[in-house]
């Protein structure tokens, strides 16, 4: 049987590897794994990558160089959905086949947007603070979610999931995207399809739930948080590129909006220093939208299946 050197670095996967070892290793596998926080960059995978048939990553920067290093790398599997952290076309060029799981976290994700939503809405961790601090006087101004307007930025499958889940709130819902939603969307849940722009004019909370690519890197930025509500929330649970962290922090220091949630960041682990940790309107969560039993086990089976599936047919 071939014996295949398989990189394993995906952190959500590491932390069980020894339930799938066996399966593995009774397919060929020889598994390598590296220590990871949170991803592998560049300067750690060209040390890594030689003699490697195949990889379950995570979110690590499979860069061109790391690719070119790779004499031997028959697939990466991806661990997830997002694979903008690999080097697509360089990967197609080498002949290195790319995996991913489609629609993995979309019902975890869609309810964290609705989760932080109602904590703004409903101001829930405020007032939880004010009452374990022995103020209950203090009466905060919330909102039915009925009475705000919801801003989608990305209709795919987790855009989608937010707007049926917003529907059931009774909110007026807004969607941006350059490829016409379903007519179920608007149909049957409201959605009102308007140029970016107009989304952000009108809507109380704007979330980002779109891929990252070149059109999408930056997509918010100063002028584009210049024209939300001074009233509203941005929402991100997507990637954190999709939003200049410089511009952001001087737009809630400047009370240009609201407020922010943010599960995703430039930098991540988010560096102990970043403003965002000191700031009483904005509520933060460590890249883990995804998190839900069910979802993660079956991403693990996915990715492991598209593995050997690329591994064994180059075999034959």
């Amino acid at each position: 049987m071939k014996k295949w050197r398989v990189l394993v670095s995906a952190p959500y996967m590491q932390p069980v590897l020894e339930d799938y070892r066996g399966v593995m290793e009774a397919r060929g596998a020889e598994l390598v794994v590296p220590y990871v926080s949170e991803r592998l960059e560049e300067s750690d995978l060209v040390d890594l990558v030689d003699g490697i048939h195949g990889a379950i990553c995570g979110d690590d920067r499979f860069t061109e160089r790391v690719l070119k290093r790779a004499t031997a790398m028959r697939v990466i599997s991806k661990w997830g959905t997002g694979i903008d952290s690999i080097d697509l076309e360089a990967a197609a060029r080498l002949g290195i086949e790319v995996c991913n799981t489609p629609d993995a976290f979309t019902d975890a994700v869609a309810d964290s947007v609705l989760g932080y939503a109602l904590c703004f809405a409903r101001q829930l961790p405020w007032m939880d603070s004010d009452v374990k601090s022995g103020s209950w006087s203090k009466k905060r101004k919330g909102r039915s979610l009925r009475e705000c307007v919801l801003g989608v930025v990305g209709v795919g499958n987790v855009g989608s999931a937010v707007v049926r889940r917003a529907s059931a709130f009774g909110m007026r819902i807004l969607g941006a995207d350059p490829v016409t939603p379903s007519r179920l969307l608007v149909d049957e849940h409201g959605l009102e399809c308007v140029p970016l722009v107009q989304l952000l004019e009108v809507a109380d909370f704007v979330s980002l739930n779109c891929d990252l690519n070149a059109t999408s890197r930056n997509l918010i930025g100063a002028r584009e948080l210049g024209q939300m509500k001074r009233e509203s929330v941005l929402i991100n649970t997507a990637r954190g590129p999709l939003v200049v962290e410089g511009d952001l922090v001087a737009a809630l220091q400047d009370n240009v909006i609201a407020g922010a949630a943010l599960d995703v960041f430039e930098a991540e682990p988010l560096p102990s220093d970043s403003p965002l940790r000191r700031m009483s309107n904005v509520l933060l969560a460590p890249h883990n939208a995804n998190s839900s039993p069910s979802a993660w086990q079956r991403v693990h089976s996915t990715t492991i299946e598209n593995l050997f599936r690329v591994l064994e047919a180059s075999n034959g």
